[in-house]
C-alpha cells in the first residue's frame, strides 16, 4: 500500500487523461487476449463500417491540411515567428534539415520501401496499362502515400504545438492548440477529451509500428538463417526484447546514447541507400526519379481528392491503402509533431512549412524510388521472383537483397537498422506518452516509463494474437477517426490565433508612441535630444511606471481581478504589472532598462548635441507572449496606463473572445 501511495504521490499523470485511456486499452487487451476469434470478427466488421462510411472523410481531411498549410505559407501569416519576434532559430538550418531527415526515417520506410511499389506494380488500381504506365502509376501512388500529404498531417500538429508553445508560452500538448476556442475551459473537460484521444491515437499508432517492426525483424532473421519461424511465440519474444531495451533506455537516462544510436542508424540507412543506387539500375533510377517526380506533382491536385466515388470496384484499393495510411499518419502526428515542434523554435511559419512539407517528403521519395524502382527492375529481370513472395510483405526487402551483390552484408545492415528503429521508436514513444498524459510535464518518474512499456507490449501482443497486423491496423483506423476531426478543429483554433496575432503583433501596435497626446511636447523634445542613462530610466520607473502600475492594481482589484506589481532593482532595473488568471496564461506588461549601441558617426557628429557616449539606455516593454517591445520613456502616467489597458484588451480578445464586448466596456471604464 505504501508503494502505491508513493507512486501516486510521485506521479505526473493527470487522472482525467490517464484513467479513460487505461480503461480503453485494458478493454481491448482483455477482449483480444481472451476472445481472439470474436475480436478478429468484431474488429473486421468495424473496419468495414469505417471504410464504407468515412473513407471520404479521411481523404478530404488530408487534403484540407495540405491546402491550409500552403495558404499559410504564401500569405502574410507566414512571416510570423514561432517564438518571440527577436528569437533566432535554435538550430542552424543544416542541422534542422538533418533532424527533419531523422523524423522522416523509420520502420515504415524499411518495411514498405520495396513492398509498396512492388505491390502497386503487381496489383494496379487501374487495369489495361502497359509496362511503363504500370511503373509510373506504382511510383506515383507510393509518392502520394509517403509524400507531402503525410507530412501535412504531421505539420498541422507540429505547427500548432510550436506556435502556441513558443509564441504564447503554453505547454507542448495538443490541447494548447485549442486555446483561442476553449479559452478558460482549456483545463476542463474538453481539454481532457482532446488529450485523451491524442494519447489513445498515439498508443495504437505505436503498436502498429511495433507490429511492422517485429514482423520484419523476424523476416530478417529468417533470411540470414538464424532461425526459421513465423510463429506468434517468435513475434512475442521479439516484442518483449525490444520493449525491455526501450524501457531500460527510458528509465536509465541514457538519452545521449540513444541519440548517438539514432544518428548512427541514419548513417547506416544512408550507406544502404547508396549501396542500392550503385548496385541497382543506377541510370534508370535517376531517370525514373525525374519523370516520376514530374508525374507526381502534375497529378497532385487530382489525387488529393480521389475517392473513386464513381468507381466502386476501386473502393477496396482506396480503403486498403490510402485510408489506412492517413489513419496511421494521424496516429503518429502527436509523436512526430512534438519532435518537430521542439526543434523549430525561432523559425518563421513559412520556413517551417516549406521545410517540413518538402524536405522529408523529397527524401522519402528518393528512398522509395531507389528501393521500389530497383525491386521492380529485379522482378522484371528475374521473371517475377519477387512477385512469387509478394504474399509475405515483410519478406520482400530481404528477397530483393537476394538479387544484389553482398547479400549477407546488405541483409545484416538492414536488420540492424530495423532493430535500432524498433527500439528507438519505442523509447521515444514512451517519452511522448508521458508528455501527453501529464499535460506537458518535462520529467516523469521511472515507474511511468515502465508502465507505458508494459502497456505497449501487452497491447501489441494481444492484437497480434487476435488477428495479426490487420487487428493493429483496424484499431489505428478506429481511434484515428475522432482524432482527424480534432485536427480539423485544431486548424480553426490555429487560424483564429494567427489572425489575432496578425493584428496583435503588427507594426501599428508595436510602438508606444501610438498613445502619445499633444500635451507635454516640449518636455518630450528635451528628452529626445538628450541621451538617457540608467539613472534616468530608474527615475522614469519610480516616478511614472510605479504610480501607474499601482493605480492599475487598485482598479483591477476593484473589478474582482487579481493583479500585482513587481519591481526588480539591480544594474538594469525592471518593473512588471501582472494579472493572475486561474485557467489561462497570466497577462504581463513589463518594462526593463535596456542598452542600445550608437554609431560612432552619430556620437562624433557636431550637429547632434549632447551625444558623448556610444551607448544609451531605454525603458523597453516586454510581454509574456514574446512580442517585440518598444520604448515608453516619453509617456506620461496616464498614457502608460492607456497603453497597458490597450495591451490587456488585446490579450482578452484572444483569450476570451466571447466576452469581448463586456471586457471592452470594463477597459473603457478603467481608462475614464
Amino acid at each position: 500500500m505504501n508503494v502505491l501511495q508513493q507512486m501516486r504521490a510521485n506521479s505526473t499523470l493527470k487522472a482525467p487523461i490517464f484513467i479513460p485511456t487505461t480503461i480503453l486499452v485494458l478493454a481491448v487487451v482483455i477482449f483480444c487476449g481472451f476472445f481472439p476469434e470474436q475480436a478478429r470478427i468484431s474488429l473486421n466488421a468495424v473496419k468495414q463500417v469505417v471504410f464504407a462510411n468515412f473513407s471520404w472523410f479521411y481523404i478530404l481531411a488530408g487534403s484540407i491540411f495540405f491546402l491550409f498549410l500552403i495558404f499559410l505559407c504564401v500569405s502574410r501569416l507566414g512571416d510570423i515567428r514561432l517564438g518571440s519576434d527577436s528569437d533566432e532559430p535554435e538550430y542552424p538550418f543544416v542541422s534542422w534539415i538533418a533532424m527533419l531527415f531523422a523524423a522522416g526515417m523509420g520502420i515504415g520506410l524499411m518495411y514498405f520501401g520495396v513492398a509498396e511499389p512492388v505491390l502497386h506494380y503487381l496489383n494496379p488500381v487501374h487495369q489495361g496499362l502497359n509496362q511503363s504506365e504500370l511503373i509510373k502509376e506504382a511510383m506515383m501512388n507510393t509518392f502520394y502515400h509517403w509524400g507531402i500529404h503525410a507530412w501535412a498531417i504531421y505539420a498541422v500538429i507540429a505547427l500548432a504545438l510550436a506556435y502556441f508553445g513558443f509564441r504564447y508560452k503554453l505547454p507542448l500538448t495538443v490541447r494548447s492548440g485549442f486555446y483561442p476556442l476553449l479559452k478558460n475551459r482549456l483545463s476542463g473537460f474538453w481539454g481532457h477529451v482532446i488529450d485523451t484521444v491524442a494519447l489513445c491515437s498515439t498508443i495504437f499508432g505505436l503498436t502498429t509500428t511495433l507490429g511492422y517492426g517485429a514482423m520484419q525483424v523476424n523476416a530478417g532473421f529468417n533470411a540470414l538463417g538464424v532461425f526459421d519461424s513465423n510463429s506468434f511465440g517468435t513475434l512475442a519474444l521479439l516484442v518483449i526484447i525490444a520493449m525491455t531495451l526501450a524501457v531500460i533506455s527510458a528509465v536509465s537516462g541514457v538519452g545521449k546514447g540513444v541519440k548517438i544510436l539514432s544518428e548512427t542508424n541514419l548513417v547506416l540507412a544512408g550507406i544502404l541507400l547508396v549501396f542500392v543506387i550503385i548496385f541497382g539500375p543506377t541510370l534508370e533510377l535517376f531517370s525514373g526519379l525525374t519523370e516520376n517526380l514530374g508525374y507526381y506533382f502534375s497529378s497532385l491536385l487530382e489525387i488529393s481528392f480521389r475517392t473513386f466515388a464513381y468507381e466502386q470496384d476501386k473502393q477496396g484499393w482506396l480503403s486498403g491503402w490510402t485510408v489506412l495510411y492517413w489513419a496511421w499518419w494521424a496516429s503518429w502526428a502527436p509523436f512526430v509533431g512534438l519532435f518537430i515542434a521542439r526543434i523549430s523554435k525561432g523559425r518563421t511559419i513559412r520556413e517551417f512549412i516549406l521545410g517540413v512539407l518538402f524536405v522529408p517528403s523529397l527524401f522519402n521519395i528518393l528512398w522509395m524510388t531507389t528501393f521500389g524502382g530497383s525491386a521492380i527492375w529485379v522482378d522484371q529481370q528475374t521473371g517475377g521472383e519477387l512477385a512469387a513472395i509478394s504474399g509475405n510483405t515483410e519478406q520482400l526487402l530481404f528477397g530483393f537483397f537476394q538479387h544484389l551483390p553482398f547479400t549477407t552484408f546488405s541483409s545484416l545492415i538492414a536488420l540492424i537498422i530495423i532493430s535500432i528503429f524498433f527500439v528507438t521508436s519505442a523509447d521515444s514513444g514512451i517519452l511522448v506518452l508521458n508528455n501527453i498524459a501529464s499535460q506537458g510535464e518535462p520529467k516523469a518518474p521511472k515507474w511511468q516509463s515502465v508502465f507505458w512499456g508494459i502497456m505497449l507490449a501487452v497491447l501489441g501482443l494481444s492484437l497480434l494474437y487476435s488477428g495479426g497486423l490487420d487487428s493493429l491496423q483496424t484499431m489505428t483506423l478506429i481511434i484515428a477517426l475522432p482524432f482527424m476531426l480534432i485536427m480539423l478543429i485544431l486548424c480553426i483554433g490555429l487560424w483564429k490565433g494567427l489572425m489575432i496575432d496578425a493584428q496583435y503583433f503588427n507594426k501599428e501596435f508595436s510602438s508606444g508612441s501610438a498613445n502619445w497626446s499633444g500635451k507635454n511636447w516640449k518636455e518630450r523634445l528635451e528628452k529626445i535630444v538628450n541621451p538617457t542613462d540608467r539613472k534616468d530610466i530608474r527615475r522614469f520607473l519610480n516616478k511614472v511606471a510605479r504610480p501607474a502600475f499601482s493605480e492599475l492594481v487598485t482598479e483591477f482589484e476593484s473589478h474582482g481581478l487579481t493583479a500585482k506589481m513587481n519591481f526588480i532593482d539591480g544594474k538594469n532595473p525592471k518593473i512588471e504589472f501582472e494579472v493572475i488568471k486561474e485557467n489561462l496564461r497570466n497577462f504581463l506588461y513589463g518594462i526593463e532598462c535596456q542598452s542600445r549601441e550608437l554609431s560612432d558617426l552619430v556620437v562624433d557628429d557636431a550637429n547632434v548635441p549632447n551625444m558623448d557616449e556610444n551607448k544609451i539606455y531605454e525603458p523597453i516593454t516586454y510581454f509574456i507572449d514574446g512580442r517585440q517591445g518598444y520604448d515608453v520613456q516619453y509617456m506620461t502616467k496616464e498614457e502608460l496606463i492607456a497603453d497597458v489597458l490597450k495591451q490587456y484588451e488585446r490579450f482578452m480578445n484572444l483569450a476570451m473572445d466571447d466576452t469581448h464586448d463586456l471586457m471592452t466596456a470594463d477597459v473603457e471604464n478603467m481608462a475614464e
